[in-house]
């Protein structure tokens, strides 16, 4: 029981991690009329944060103890 009730905890911290990533602030704070690599910096951050929050959270499903 102890490995589902931390792989909850981490799947909740990953939670909040994206409300944090994707909250107001942040996403102004990249809102910018900057370009990384021909795209604009606010798609390349969404992009990114998106599959960051994707493979922490294969991570944390796949991790077997």
């Amino acid at each position: 029981m102890a490995k589902k009730t931390r792989r909850s905890a981490q799947l909740a911290g990953l939670f909040l991690l994206g409300c944090l990533l994707f909250n107001y602030p942040l996403i102004v704070l990249v809102n910018v009329r900057t370009m990384v690599a021909g795209v604009p910096l606010l798609y390349a951050y969404l992009f990114a944060a998106w599959a960051l929050l994707i493979l922490c959270a294969a991570l944390v499903m796949r991790r077997q103890e």
